[in-house]
């Protein structure tokens, strides 16, 4: 984390509170595309779609040498998330479980 010799206007934790306001405001998947490809660089985008693409199947359980070579992710980056679903804040958890949930809303709406 990016730490600033001086002190911010704002403090950070509302700083983040405001930014996590501001997703939650978000009404559809476009907005919200719109709204990350105008807050991050393409980069840091990457990255946040490698570590998310890696979570269904990390929640199947299967090894890091096949989700390596499904995704072509790093097994670094494999490691990483799966230690935040084993030990983070519970992030990836509820998201993973809101997507299917909502997959499986949407393919009940289809039959």
């Amino acid at each position: 984390m990016k730490r600033r010799s001086i002190d911010p206007e704002t403090p950070a934790e509302s700083a983040e509170q405001s930014l996590c306001e501001a997703l939650l405001s978000l009404k559809n998947v476009d907005e919200m595309s719109a709204f990350l490809h105008d807050l991050c660089t393409p980069a840091e985008l990457e990255v946040m779609v490698d570590r998310w693409r890696v979570v269904p199947y990390l929640l199947d359980g299967v090894s890091y040498r096949e989700i390596h070579e499904r995704t072509a992710v790093s097994i670094t980056t494999i490691g990483r998330v799966a230690r935040y679903i084993n030990q983070g804040a519970g992030g990836y958890l509820a998201a993973a479980a809101r997507a299917a949930r909502r997959k499986a809303n949407n393919r009940k709406a289809k039959a």
